[in-house]
């Protein structure tokens, strides 16, 4: 009886000892050795740890990455409308000089042409700028999201763990407790 206690007691130290991953208590429930016990808790401890680098593996190919270092078109966007705008400013600043209807039509289109590429180049710059800022905006959302992503995953991969490593323990009987 005291040999049954002994052996009783010193199994359960081992199996808090090999536990610490899992934190958890585990209790034979048919009377197994020590070595035996020993030799459940290694091979569960495997089972758990296929079991959190396969949900690891999982969570990385289902994390789809954004690449928005692609270019969007900012500069032409902002070149279009700075060039528009150019030429509708050229066109009302003309106006507003009495000579200017004296001028002839190349004169005039010339005019308007050199405002509309003024504008043209501001508008690439302001547009280039937008694009940058929102290249900067999207980089720091999608390593918001990563992040988040990357914490719920490895959760994921220690519940995934825990609960194939309780099932191995209880399917080899064993009582498993927090």
């Amino acid at each position: 009886m005291v040999t049954r206690t002994l052996m009783t007691v010193g199994t359960m130290a081992m199996m808090v000892a090999a536990l610490e991953a899992h934190a958890q208590a585990i209790v034979p429930a048919h009377g197994q050795t020590p070595e035996q016990v020993q030799a459940d808790t290694a091979a569960c401890q495997a089972q758990a740890k296929t079991a959190y680098d396969q949900a690891m593996a999982a969570a990385s190919q289902t994390t789809s990455a954004t690449d928005s270092s692609e270019p969007k078109g900012g500069r032409v966007r902002g070149a279009a409308v700075g060039a528009a705008a150019g030429a509708a400013a050229a066109e009302v600043r003309g106006n507003q000089y009495e000579n200017y209807d004296k001028l002839s039509s190349d004169t005039k289109q010339e005019y308007r042409q050199n405002q509309a590429k003024e504008a043209a180049a501001a508008g690439a710059v302001v547009g280039a700028s937008r694009q940058r800022r929102e290249r900067r905006e999207d980089q720091a959302t999608q390593s918001q999201q990563a992040e988040q992503q990357a914490a719920q995953a490895a959760q994921s991969a220690e519940t995934a763990s825990r609960n194939a490593y309780n099932a191995c323990m209880t399917g080899k009987g064993y009582t498993v407790g927090p």
